[in-house]
């Protein structure tokens, strides 16, 4: 098991995570944010960090699956850290948005969130931009700006209306009330909820199934399921899935043949990822 506390030189100069906790084996990136004793608050030198381990983990062929955690029992993301910023002259957002994430919408390889605490604002937004979300028990989530005067213009807004609907979205869109993990999971927007501090655990063992699929196929499975909300209706749906560039890839790829060939020799399949 490889943790690195600096990034590969090779990619982005050497530079310290002074925010972050990285680990990487086996295809698999758990970027833990490292801020617990500010509930793991968001600053613009996390932002920074964030994109550049995002795009890392976007460029590197050997790495299938990004888990995103929190440090500590307390939060997996409390959001912004407001006494780092101020609305009038607060740095820019990196280039794929808040965290690094939640613009980046030709990431096409999947992304857990095992919540840990509370993910409130920006935290819940980060969580809502991953693809699944395992939360523990005792884990709250909140789009609270309204009582701080703010709104969540991280996606956290649309991200939420399309999750769960208009009318399931209002009332915590309006009142920044919070929401158990329970809740959540009843509403649609959370995936699993776990026990106490089995977050993390069950993010790993839902991301070593999913690498045990082929590479190629869940990537264009993300890509169609993600893209074809955007389609005018089912039939324009699945027109269109054969020109998105994942499916392309897969179709033409090494891998499709052998998921037949191993299935028909009845031996497990050696997916090479082309």
């Amino acid at each position: 098991m490889d943790i690195e506390r600096r990034r590969d030189a090779g990619q982005d100069g050497g530079m310290d995570f002074e925010t972050l906790l990285i680990e990487r084996a086996d295809g698999l990136l758990v970027i833990t944010l490292n801020r617990p004793a500010s509930l793991n608050a968001i600053t613009p030198q996390m932002h920074g960090e964030l994109e550049a381990v995002f795009n890392m983990f976007a460029a590197d062929d050997d790495l299938q699956v990004a888990i995103v955690t929190g440090a500590g029992p307390r939060a997996f993301c409390a959001g912004s850290d407001l006494k780092a910023f101020r609305i009038k002259n607060a740095p820019p957002y990196p280039e794929h948005g808040y965290a690094g994430l939640i613009k980046r919408h030709d990431l096409m390889k999947p992304v857990i969130a095992a919540v840990n605490g509370l993910a409130l604002g920006g935290g819940m937004e980060l969580a809502l931009a991953c693809d699944v979300i395992v939360a523990e028990e005792g884990a709250n989530f909140g789009l609270v700006e309204p009582k701080v005067g703010l709104i969540a213009i991280a996606g956290g807004i649309t991200r939420l209306v399309r999750a769960v609907g208009p009318k399931q979205a209002m009332i915590p869109l309006l009142t920044g009330c919070q929401i158990s993990a329970a809740q959540g999971f009843a509403r649609g927007f959370v995936s699993e909820v776990v026990g106490p501090g089995e977050a993390l655990t069950r993010a790993r063992a839902l991301a070593n199934e999913i690498m045990a699929c082929a590479p190629l196929a869940v990537r264009a499975t993300k890509e169609i399921a993600c893209r074809s909300m955007d389609e005018p209706d089912l039939a324009s749906a699945i027109a269109a899935q054969d020109h998105y560039p994942a499916y392309k890839a897969w179709i033409a790829s090494e891998d499709a043949a052998e998921g037949m060939q191993s299935f028909v020799e009845k031996r497990k399949p050696v997916w090479k990822g082309r």
